[in-house]
């Protein structure tokens, strides 16, 4: 008789206290559950020993990666019915060893455990990072972890990124717009923040695929400096600048930031990079690029910021986007981040929200990897095409809901006699 499902969901419940918010189909054919909702497909019982011996959302996230679970239906609905479960109440071991005091949490393990099948657990997915010792952030360990996220593909990223090849936040005038104008219109945003114009000389610190350092240098006729760790983005970029005859204009490094010594430079742009700096880094960081502005040079910053917690010190970074996205990646408060520039030495003159932005720009990218789903599979492996699906739909639901944020500081190294060069009213590229 078929009846993995329910047992299955029955012991889930037991182990949560809580029902389970979605169908439930199992590896004989069986189902149980609410038929109204996304379907969680366990194609296997190798999920549950993955689920066992990594509770919460790593396990999950092995099972995903590794094809042994999957949805049917829409995943951001399955995601938002999970998240009160999982990732909103927390899964670390404190709250795992009180659970399992509980004698009706034990007996819900020894069932999973029955089901699962023998063990030792399955290994992780080969796309999971594997740790080296050392030191977090040095240049060796930027590095690894800047490859392991972008030297995934040019062609993979074209898919999901589109023709602007822009990675970060787009700029939205209205929700209808295309990608492409969103992206234009964010790149001409840190332009005008920048205040750049012909003569000038821009640093892109973290300069990807060459999207800013092309565009500034053609719309506004200023000398470019990009670094980037990615050897693939410093090709691909490099390309670009020779397509567009800019070769004279703009130049791509693969370098470090802490290794430019070629200022000063009237303005720097840092557009999704800061959050590889990490928190022990962060003022060296903001030092650094102060030291290699001009007096009166401005400094845009675009980042990703948390929201803060009471108690600091907890703060852990996201166990997935650590072994599968971002490893090393740390997330700031925006309050830190402004006390961190003031710190080096930036006067602070504009912040600017872009949250539901970046919500808008996920769900396009989600969309344009779901749609050439079996290319990206074909170009970086299905594991890794199950990451990013899943890793930017459910950052998607991360910023429609508040949970995270992103944000651009605009600072200057205002020089002693205090004149910033920041306009009265300093919004107008509004």
């Amino acid at each position: 008789m078929a009846d993995a499902a329910p047992r299955l969901k029955s012991l889930v419940e037991q182990l949560l206290g809580a029902p389970f918010p979605l169908r439930v189909r199992a590896w004989d054919g069986s189902e149980a559950g609410p038929p109204d909702t996304p379907v969680l497909v366990v194609r296997n019982r190798r999920a549950l020993r993955r689920l066992l011996w990594k509770p919460g959302e790593l396990g999950l996230v092995r099972g995903w990666v590794a094809g042994d679970l999957a949805v049917e239906g829409d995943l951001y609905t399955a995601l938002g019915l999970l998240a009160g479960l999982l990732w909103e109440r927390g899964d670390d071991a404190r709250t795992l060893a009180q659970a399992l005091r509980d004698p009706r949490v034990r007996a819900a393990v020894r069932g999973l455990a029955a089901m699962a099948g023998p063990f030792p657990p399955p290994p992780p997915p080969r796309e999971e990072v594997r740790r080296a010792r050392g030191h977090l952030h040095t240049r060796r360990s930027d590095r690894r972890a800047i490859s392991h996220h972008y030297d995934v593909g040019n062609d993979f990223y074209e898919l999901v990124l589109g023709p602007s090849m822009v990675y970060s936040c787009a700029y939205w005038a209205a929700p209808d717009s295309t990608l492409e104008d969103a992206q234009r219109d964010k790149l001409e945003l840190v332009c005008r923040k920048l205040d750049l114009k012909p003569g000038l000389r821009l640093l892109d610190v973290g300069c990807g695929w060459g999207s800013m350092a092309v565009h500034a240098a053609r719309e506004h006729g200023v000398s470019v400096v990009g670094v980037t760790l990615s050897q693939e983005q410093a090709v691909y970029a490099r390309k670009r600048v020779a397509d567009e005859g800019l070769t004279d204009r703009v130049e791509i490094r693969v370098q470090d930031y802490r290794d430019v010594a070629d200022g000063p430079y009237d303005a720097i742009s840092s557009i999704g990079m800061a959050e590889h700096v990490g928190a022990e880094r962060y003022l060296e960081y903001a030092r650094d690029l102060h030291a290699l502005l001009k007096p009166g040079g401005r400094l845009l910053n675009h980042q990703i910021a948390r929201r803060p917690q009471r108690d600091e010190s907890s703060y852990s970074v996201d166990p997935f986007i650590d072994a599968y996205v971002f490893p090393d990646g740390e997330l700031a408060p925006i309050g830190t981040t402004v006390t961190q520039l003031e710190r080096a030495g930036f006067e602070v003159r504009d912040v600017e929200s872009l949250r539901e932005h970046y919500a808008l720009t996920l769900r396009r990218w989600v969309a344009d990897l779901e749609a050439h789903r079996e290319q990206a599979e074909r170009l970086a492996g299905p594991g890794r095409a199950r990451v990013w699906r899943l890793y930017m739909a459910a950052s998607a639901l991360s910023f429609e809901r508040n949970r995270i944020g992103v944000n651009q500081v605009l600072a200057v190294r205002t020089p002693e006699s205090g004149a910033s060069g920041v306009p009265l009213r300093s919004r107008t590229w509004n």
